[in-house]
């Protein structure tokens, strides 16, 4: 139990309807969730509004209430604040009491490769032997003890800074966690002390739940500028958004690149002739970070997950690991047994035919993608790629169009798509705007199209017709989180010589797409 007034100072009350004293047993924004004692906060969403359920979370045992306009019907103590979910972020760390300021706080943005470029770091923070957190797309990791599937990329802050209590509890060290546009423009992260903040890529995505690439840029660019003095904030100079904010930060900035070779640390001698990247990182420049000095050197790195992006996503990790002290061998060994992410350019069977499961979420994921296919040795490529749902179809558009921009270099005179409608909630429905755009680019670009609505019949197709020494690809974001399991199902019938255990190995620690 809390005094309300006590936590009432960390935030900015405009006025109140009544102001007793209270004590209160926790807080909540969804009112289903409301327990006897809490204190809700009315949240103005996009499909809803928490003002509207005010009366219902008393009905449940709401004490009090933060709100954006008061609500006359309800006979409880109402605080007005301007922004309800600022001041939940607010609250919520201090009501949690401020967890992440007793840790190593790691908060990674991109368009593409947050999740890979987390896992990363989060194995070489566990080959230097401590103790872990980890919370993105995939899952919130709490040590080595729990393990949850994640709802949101970035958790509501309310949510956010009970894992980070739950992870103090745990005497977690260092935590990695992904942060989204959405979060950082809906304030999840708001009151999250970020120790080191860091800054891959960018590329058109979300461009129609932010407005437009300006707004989605200034959105992500946040993490960066708003980054307290003494933070280290690292950025990829080969990216010309990412490296405009160099100078718009109070952080230490490092920088690196691959193509350019002026920052900090560079990456040297790449190759990735078997898919899967060997390259030097060398350090340019002397550094000091927070006591730790990093002087010129070079050393080997061989990653074990495959991929063009994957490099780009190691580098981060690498330089994460390098400004925490932990040594060059453990760096390298922490990469070399890391064996990837689902669903980030996987492989999931090796042998005759190959088959790699991807995210293929956006321009920047699918460009890094089939990059790395034209490295590859192969015969045939079947591509076979689940429409984005509900992202809108300029989206869809532009993502077609980067597939188009590919196709000569790696010989694609065909796609195997699906609205894969069985497969997806409603949040992820193929619209018929969407479609049309898929369809559009495809057409004109005189693709052949096999359209399917389920998203197994896609996948038959491709196997039906794949020969050895040819490669398929399954491609796409919540519409192709199914496919491994359903391509290595449909395998399985047609080779039931094939041991089991081996194919569905893949599938072992799957978190999505799992039935």
């Amino acid at each position: 139990m809390i005094k309300l007034n006590e936590l009432l100072k960390s935030i900015d009350v405009l006025k109140t309807t009544q102001n007793k004293e209270i004590k209160i047993s926790g807080i909540s924004y969804h009112s289903q969730k409301v327990e006897i004692g809490h204190l809700f906060v009315c949240i103005k969403g996009e499909k809803t509004d928490g003002h509207k359920y005010l009366a219902q979370a008393v009905t449940h045992g709401a004490v009090a209430a933060i709100v954006e306009e008061i609500q006359d019907t309800v006979d409880i103590p109402q605080y007005v604040v301007k922004d309800s979910r600022k001041a939940l972020a607010q609250l919520g760390a201090e009501f949690y009491g401020q967890p992440s300021k007793e840790m190593q706080m790691v908060g990674i943005t991109a368009t593409n490769g947050k999740t890979t470029t987390s896992f990363m770091t989060n194995a070489i923070f566990e080959k230097h032997g401590l103790k872990t957190g980890l919370i993105g797309t995939v899952i919130v990791k709490i040590d080595d003890t729990t393990a949850v599937p994640s709802q949101l990329t970035t958790p509501e802050s309310l949510d956010l800074q009970s894992y980070l209590s739950q992870m103090k509890e745990r005497d977690v060290s260092n935590v990695c966690m992904e942060v989204s546009s959405i979060a950082l423009e809906m304030s999840r992260v708001e009151k999250v002390d970020f120790d080191i903040v860091t800054f891959n890529n960018i590329s058109r995505e979300h461009i129609d739940a932010h407005g437009s690439f300006e707004k989605y840029f200034e959105s992500k660019s946040s993490l960066i500028k708003n980054a307290k003095e003494g933070a280290v904030a690292i950025l990829n100079l080969d990216c010309p958004h990412v490296s405009s904010l160099v100078n718009q930060t109070k952080a230490q900035v490092v920088t690196f690149g691959i193509e350019k070779k002026d920052g900090h640390v560079v990456c040297k001698n790449l190759d990735l002739s078997t898919g899967r990247a060997k390259f030097t990182v060398e350090i340019l420049k002397p550094f000091t970070v927070k006591g730790i000095a990093l002087e010129p050197m070079a050393f080997n790195v061989e990653l074990s997950v495959p991929g063009y992006h994957s490099v780009y996503n190691s580098m981060v990790a690498i330089i994460i690991g390098l400004v925490s002290g932990i040594p060059v061998a453990t760096i390298q060994e922490g990469l070399k047994t890391f064996k990837g992410v689902e669903r980030r350019f996987e492989f999931i069977f090796e042998d005759d035919i190959k088959i790699i499961d991807d995210h293929f979420a956006n321009t920047g994921n699918i460009n890094v993608t089939l990059e790395t296919l034209k490295f590859m040795d192969y015969n045939k490529l079947h591509l076979v790629y689940a429409i984005r749902g509900e992202r809108g179809p300029v989206v869809n558009r532009e993502n077609s169009e980067a597939i188009v921009n590919w196709a000569a270099d790696l010989g694609l005179e065909e796609i195997v798509a699906t609205k894969s409608r069985s497969h997806v909630t409603d949040k992820d429905r193929v619209t018929e705007e969407e479609l049309y755009a898929f369809k559009d680019v495809i057409e004109k670009a005189n693709i052949k199209t096999h359209l399917y609505d389920e998203l197994p019949d896609a996948i038959a197709h491709a196997l039906k017709n794949v020969q050895p020494g040819d490669l398929v690809l399954l491609a796409g974001c919540q519409g192709m989180d199914f496919g491994a399991q359903i391509a290595l199902e449909q395998l399985h019938k047609m080779r039931p010589e094939l041991p089991k255990d081996k194919l569905f190995t893949p599938l072992k620690s799957r978190v999505a797409g799992i039935s």
